[in-house]
């Protein structure tokens, strides 16, 4: 079968590989729709973040190349043995983390803080730029009647932004500014919609994610390059907001992320960064913030799609290309670098 596997930063190749065999515990899926992920980007511009390379990662046994692809959707072909409450022909979505369940985090069912935690498609196994996968049957969840396949393979990315809201401070008729609009940005705006911000500022230098933005729900959407930022939101809020979102992955940004707070404001950082950052402490110190970080998601992808039903996080809203699998490169990675305007690509499987 087809698959996209990453060999090197800049180094993506659709070849031909085996296709994967069910396990006693797994189940083998038919992907259907596989997102580009901000960390797939990172991984192609600049890895390996994640992806283990020389040594197997030990959970998923595996190392470069891989088959990348965690945002992903698709149906149940085949089951294994000791599987049961799945049926051949369940659509479902898949919920990639590797982690062990023996450390401190697992047992506290902290999951996605393993201290070995990975992720199906950039720590190895059987990802979703491909026609099939076979994954644990733990990490696949039903998806309820009335939701695509397309939407689908938007859960793993809206349970990122709706982990980052729940494990923040943020509560009704708070507000909130969220500092970069690409794909989870923008469903951290959502996210912070359903949670009832009041009020919801957005940072973005792009024209056109900022008008996405404001279609989710944000009360303004700012240009950094044409306006001091954090003193806008702080004139409009009287002394800044709630909690703000760093979603960016930017360095310069950290500092205007956590000034944008009022005092014992949040500065929530859900990026993967590439670099270190810099801030002032004293701006922590002084008027008591915090600064919390947040990884993935545990416990949550029922309730991203029960909000999907009504009407959150919706595919037409988001995505803004479809490509075929052998145009993974080109037209998927290489335009998420260089076009800004782009909110998600999703990727065919072939068939």
């Amino acid at each position: 079968m087809k698959a996209a596997r990453w060999h090197a930063a800049k180094d993506i190749r659709v070849e031909e590989i085996d296709e994967p065999q069910v396990t006693p515990d797994g189940v083998k899926i038919k992907v259907a729709w596989t997102g580009i992920c901000g960390s797939d980007l990172h991984e192609y511009l600049a890895g390996p973040i994640f992806i283990p390379v020389g040594e197997n990662h030990p959970l998923s046994h595996d190392k470069a190349p891989i088959t990348m692809g965690h945002e992903y959707s698709g149906e149940i072909v085949e089951l294994g043995k000791d599987v049961t409450g799945f049926a051949i022909g369940d659509k479902v979505a898949v919920e990639p983390i590797y982690s062990c369940g023996k450390c401190d985090a697992c047992r506290e069912d902290l999951y996605n803080l393993c201290k070995d935690l990975g992720f199906v498609g950039l720590s190895g196994g059987a990802g979703g730029f491909a026609a099939y996968s076979v994954v644990p049957a733990r990490m696949v969840h039903k998806m309820p009647d009335g939701l695509s396949l397309e939407q689908g393979a938007l859960v793993e990315p809206a349970a990122v932004a709706l982990h980052a809201v729940r494990v923040s401070t943020i509560k009704a008729g708070d507000t909130a500014a969220v500092f970069g609009a690409g794909p989870i940005g923008l469903l951290v705006v959502e996210a912070l919609r359903a949670a009832g911000a009041a009020q919801i500022y957005v940072v973005e230098p792009s024209e056109e994610r900022r008008a996405k933005a404001m279609e989710l729900g944000a009360t303004r959407a700012m240009d950094p390059t044409d306006t001091d930022v954090v003193a806008e939101i702080r004139a409009a809020t009287g002394s800044g907001v709630n909690v703000a979102f760093e979603v960016t992955g930017v360095p310069q940004v950290l500092a205007q992320v956590i000034d944008s707070t009022r005092h014992e404001g949040q500065a929530l950082i859900v990026s993967i960064w590439e670099t270190e950052a810099s801030f002032q402490p004293n701006t922590v110190v002084l008027s008591e913030r915090q600064i919390k970080g947040t990884i993935g998601y545990r416990n949550v992808y029922p309730a991203v799609m029960e909000l999907m039903t009504r009407g959150y996080f919706q595919a037409e809203k988001l995505v803004t290309k479809r490509i075929e699998l052998d145009d993974i490169v080109a037209e998927g990675f290489d335009v998420l670098s260089s076009e800004k305007s782009q909110v998600k690509i999703l990727v065919r499987a072939p068939s």
